[in-house]
């Protein structure tokens, strides 16, 4: 029978660390890799069995790429602290590790925001993978790179987007210098286009395109914060190709 090992990272999560562990215990293992939390992150998964590792946060890829190694089983689960394994997709998973087609499966996310879940708004990500030659690259928004045919999960992963306006803010910035420095590396130029076109673009799209406007006010909320985070992203980058920062 194929193993399951599952990866979590976490930073000051003890709000959502939990939860996250407990829908996942059943499996092989569980690893939490942890950016050296303030709270107590690391106590909870510890009291819960799992396996703790410390790094220093540098980048989301370089992460997850450092607790690779810790993992013995078959297959690997990447999860964020806030996310939750539905019972139908962990049953779901189970049956596909026990008689695998490919080497890795995307999943669907079901969001959670503003107190209602985002039915619009559903991303799809290679999270559930044969532990066999996998790497992640990019500093943000990592891509799972599987040496091997990738199909889809039928079922959702729950995910507990929202934890605050601010918080959110925060979080769209931090992406934003992760972003912005990359470009930087590339030597990428911004314009007046990326500034004014790129984050209309970003609000028409989520809004408009997605039907993001059939999910109401958090919607709305949503389309905005993520054309404010395509607008910060070029404003950070001007600001490193002028040298202020």
């Amino acid at each position: 029978m194929n193993k399951l090992s599952v990866i979590i990272p976490a930073y000051n999560e003890e709000a959502y660390i939990a939860d996250a562990i407990k829908s996942v215990r059943e499996a092989y293992e569980i690893i939490v890799i942890d950016s050296y939390s303030t709270d107590s992150t690391k106590e909870k998964a510890l009291a819960l069995g799992c396996k703790v590792i410390e790094r220093k946060f540098d980048n989301f890829s370089a992460q997850k790429n450092f607790a690779l190694p810790y993992a013995t089983g078959d297959w690997i689960l990447f999860m964020d602290a806030d996310e939750r394994v539905t019972q139908k997709l962990w049953f779901e998973i189970l049956d596909t590790i026990a008689n695998p087609k490919h080497e890795g499966y995307k999943i669907k996310f079901l969001h959670f925001y503003m107190n209602r879940f985002l039915y619009h708004k559903v991303d799809r990500v290679t999270r559930l993978v044969r532990n066999k030659d996998i790497k992640f690259t990019g500093d943000v928004h990592e891509k799972l790179n599987v040496n091997g045919s990738i199909d889809e999960l039928k079922n959702f992963m729950v995910h507990y987007t929202y934890k605050g306006f601010f918080n959110w803010l925060q979080k769209k910035d931090s992406y934003a210098w992760f972003q912005a420095g990359m470009g930087f590396k590339k030597g990428k130029k911004v314009t007046y286009f990326h500034l004014v076109f790129k984050p209309m673009y970003r609000f028409f799209h989520t809004y408009i395109i997605k039907r993001g406007f059939l999910d109401g006010i958090p919607g709305l909320a949503l389309a905005s914060i993520n054309a404010y985070g395509v607008l910060s992203r070029y404003a950070k980058l001007l600001l490193l190709q002028r040298g202020l920062k």
